[in-house]
Formats: C-alpha cells, structure tokens, sequence
C-alpha cells in the first residue's frame, strides 16, 4: 500500500474520530460517545464499502479502510463496552440506492452512531444537486424519526486528483464542490458533525512521504485482531 494511502487512512480516522467526540474527551476516555452496548453504523459507497467480505470471516467483514481502523482500535481499547461495529457500504452507490435499502440496512439494524459518506458517484452520474439534496434530506429525516437518539457523523464526498481525473482536476473539483456544501447545510439542519477528510491531507488530498509520521501513526499499528462485527 503506498505513502499517499496510508497517509489517507490514518487522516480519516483522526477526522472522522474527532467528529464522534462530541463529548468530551479525557484520557481515560478517549471515545465518551461510544457509550456501554453502542452500535455503530459505518453507511455509504466504495470508500465505506473497504472490499468488506459479505459473509462472516471477522478478518474481512469490516473492509479494510477506515471503519476497520476505528472498529479494531476502539473495540480493543474499549473493549469492556461491547461495542458492536457494523459496515453496510457498497462501492458504486448512489443516494438513491441507499434509500432502496435504508430500511434494511439503516433503519433495521437501530445504530447508536450512524456515519455516512455518499455523494461522489451521483456526480459521476450526473445526479442534479438538487435532488441529492432532496433525496439525502429525506434519509436523515426518516433515520431522526425512527430512532431518535441517534447521533448521525455526516462526512463530505471527494475526489483525488488521481487516474482519469488528473487531467480534468479543476473542472471536477469545482463540480465537487457543491455536494460537500450540502453536507454541511444538512448537517447544521440535523445538528450532526460534519466530516472533511482531506482537510487533513493539506485541504487538496495530497500528502509528503512524512504525512503518517506527522499524524502520528505507523502503518504497523494500524492493523490490530478483529473485533466483533456483523
């Protein structure tokens, strides 16, 4: 796994954890919101999707980005709770495929903590930002009405200037850039934390050969034995 990867991972971990802290933290805790029993929902596309195994060997049944990360690092240190992590992204989705399957595998499962990340393929598709909104708008509002008590982490879509978009990067950021907007907009409507994770990579997604050594991670912690998953 190469430098610009690694560097990914471990920035999206350190991102998205800091949006879960919403209480705060101390160092006997580092993670208050997960709470005794909590369950926690990792939703979403390929980049949640992680190639997750769909059947039951816990090595693979998390993906392999940054859910497994967090999964493995908070249920060993935390692993008096009990905490139950679970990963329903598939690569290629769109919000209007989560919403065909949002009863099933949102609504059904009752998370404590629910973290999506969703959007980049409906702009590969030409979905009108509009109705992204609308669509996405009425996921959150029929997750807040069914549990109310969960605490949504909503985190902002992105690209890389990396393959067939290299030579169009301008254009497609700028064309991006709309969908982490309404994350933010709906965020502020939902009260939930929002998410950037290239923030963390110097705002572009990019990273120097020091990026993991600045973050404070060695690519041989990140991996630890799995925890309990379904």
């Amino acid at each position: 796994m190469n430098m610009l990867r690694w560097t990914f991972i471990a920035a999206t971990l350190l991102v998205w954890q800091s949006g879960c802290a919403t209480i705060r933290p101390t160092p006997q805790d580092p993670m208050p919101v997960f709470t005794d029993g909590a369950r926690i929902l990792f939703q979403g596309d390929s980049i949640t999707d992680g190639n997750r195994g769909r059947n039951s060997d816990p090595n693979h049944i998390l993906g392999h980005g940054y859910q497994f990360i967090i999964s493995t690092k908070y249920g060993a240190e935390l692993a008096e709770r009990h905490l139950t992590f679970v990963n329903r992204g598939i690569s290629g989705n769109r919000v209007s495929d989560l919403a065909r399957r949002w009863q099933k595998d949102t609504l059904d499962l009752k998370p404590d903590i629910l973290s999506i990340l969703i959007g980049v393929n409906d702009l590969g598709f030409s979905v009108p930002a509009d109705q992204f909104e609308q669509q996405y708008d009425q996921l959150l509002a029929d997750a807040v009405r069914v549990l109310p008590n969960v605490r949504l982490v909503l985190c902002e879509s992105f690209g890389l200037p990396v393959g067939g978009k290299k030579d169009i990067w301008e254009r497609y950021r700028a064309d991006l850039a709309v969908r982490p907007a309404i994350v933010v907009k709906l965020g502020e409507k939902y009260h939930a934390p929002r998410r950037a994770f290239p923030e963390a990579l110097g705002g572009r997604g990019e990273a120097g050969a020091g990026g993991i050594l600045d973050l404070g991670w060695r690519p041989s912690n990140l991996f630890r034995p799995p925890v309990d998953g379904r």
